[in-house]
């Protein structure tokens, strides 16, 4: 990994203005390039070395007040509001959708003076067979649609069917596609099918943003989601993702401190910028903070903004909700009193 940049002091950054129809327009495409295998495995990561700066994160930067509200809005902003259940069902999603053209209560919107900012989330995630649902009840809020697709979430499915499922999610609708990587060869060291096979995602997904899932849960070695990390953006991934969320280990602060090295290694490499996912566990309002705290340190403010930075998050809304709550009120509320559907 390249050399630890000094910290910088998390300050509150200003709540996020109301954003444009095309939110993943804002972002310039990642073209990706050739695969540079030598400078891949030249990737090392010192674990230990790694822990330790991720343990300074929640223990030494605090927001408060009016400011920790502020960042919570920004939070919001940047969610990938997202169901993924067996059970899902059209009127699960319709509900959802609704949450997510209006996240925050009205009357908490009076109070914290934030009306005019038009916040909403960054996205509406579903599985492929809910897509045309959400689509229709998104249609004019500028709110794009995100489809699991290739698999998900063990992607293990014949290769071609995986390929046709990314065509059909964005010929249903669907502005962004999460696809999941083959762990395998992550984990024997085949990183030119691992550059094939995402690339191969990426030309399928044709003008929806593609993040690609690395379920770092899944690979072993924080050396090993180093190099998936960089095989990815190579291949053309606009995003990289943590998790899948199903794995037993999601999105944890080491992962977070290597995948963002990472892609500042790569925007220096290439100029391109890359956006960062941290998906599954993500439940309570602090955590949020942790993950914008490690964002702007890492990579600046700039990713501090849903064109390169989500939240795969279901129930981190609720939280986020009781906590603005608590900063208009000065008593927190109960959780059914921010219900998610």
């Amino acid at each position: 990994m390249t050399a630890t940049r000094s910290p910088v002091t998390a300050r509150p950054t200003p709540v996020a203005p109301a954003y444009p129809a095309s939110r993943a327009a804002d972002a310039t495409r990642n073209a990706g390039g050739p695969l540079d295998l030598e400078a891949v495995l030249a990737l090392r990561v010192n674990r230990s070395a790694v822990e330790r700066r991720a343990a300074t994160i929640p223990t030494r930067r605090t927001v408060k007040k009016e400011w920790q509200a502020a960042w919570l809005l920004r939070a919001i902003t940047c969610i990938d509001l997202t169901t993924l259940q067996g059970d899902d069902t059209p009127g699960n999603v319709l509900r959802l959708c609704a949450k997510a053209r209006r996240p925050v209560r009205p009357d908490l919107v009076d109070a914290l003076g934030v009306g005019h900012l038009g916040i909403k989330v960054g996205a509406v995630c579903v599985y492929h067979a809910l897509v045309p649902t959400a689509v229709k009840a998104l249609e004019g809020s500028g709110i794009p649609v995100a489809a699991v697709s290739t698999g998900f979430p063990a992607g293990l499915s014949p290769f071609r069917q995986r390929l046709d499922e990314v065509r059909a999610s964005v010929d249903a609708g669907a502005r962004e596609i999460d696809v999941v990587i083959t762990r395998a060869h992550v984990l024997i060291g085949n990183w030119e099918a691992l550059y094939d096979e995402v690339r191969a995602f990426r030309e399928a997904s044709g003008e929806a943003h593609m993040k690609a899932i690395l379920a770092t849960g899944e690979l072993a070695t924080l050396t090993n989601v180093a190099r998936a990390s960089m095989v990815a953006m190579l291949a053309g991934a606009d995003f990289i993702k943590t998790s899948t969320g199903k794995e037993p280990v999601n999105a944890v602060l080491p992962v977070g401190v290597v995948m963002t090295r990472m892609i500042r290694e790569y925007l220096d490499r290439t100029g391109h910028a890359v956006g960062f996912k941290p998906a599954g566990g993500i439940r309570a309002a602090k955590q949020a903070l942790e993950w914008l705290i490690l964002m702007k340190e890492e990579l600046g403010d700039r990713w501090l903004r849903p064109a390169l930075f989500r939240l795969g998050a279901s129930s981190l809304l609720t939280d986020i909700e009781r906590q603005l709550e608590h900063f208009v009120t000065g008593r927190y509320s109960a959780a059914h009193r921010h219900p998610m559907v």
